[in-house]
């Protein structure tokens, strides 16, 4: 009886579970295609006003706005921006958790990231 509460209450909220999740358990991204509004911190807001300032410095024409500034910089992203933009979203953490698992791929060994770090630092 408890259990089909619960379970007709996942099935209402969609499946989410509450507390801490697991450390082998992977966040998806889900895309949100109705958000129109986005956020930019304090520190690129200086540069944004900055540019925008720049761009509006001129005798004719109509005023450039946000929109126009971020639809031409999406033109001139490539795939190598791209990868360093995933670069600097990994946490400290987050690199050496992949360096492990990349070490372990490549010798098809199942270390642990104690047994990684006592080997990739010389110690015994």
């Amino acid at each position: 009886m408890i259990n089909n509460k619960e379970e007709e209450r996942e099935k209402k909220e969609g499946s989410k579970k509450r507390g801490r999740r697991r450390k082998d358990e992977k966040i998806v991204y889900e895309l949100n295609k109705d958000q129109s509004k986005f956020f930019v911190d304090k520190k690129e807001l200086k540069r944004v006003q900055e540019l925008l300032l720049k761009a509006n410095n001129k005798d004719f024409g109509s005023d450039v706005l946000f929109k126009d500034l971020c639809t031409y910089s999406l033109e001139k992203v490539t795939e190598k921006d791209l990868e360093k933009i995933q670069e600097n979203s990994l946490s400290k953490m987050e690199k050496v958790e992949r360096s492990l698992t990349d070490y372990n791929k490549k010798y098809g060994l199942k270390l642990t990231m104690g047994d990684y770090l006592l080997k990739k630092l010389n110690l015994n």
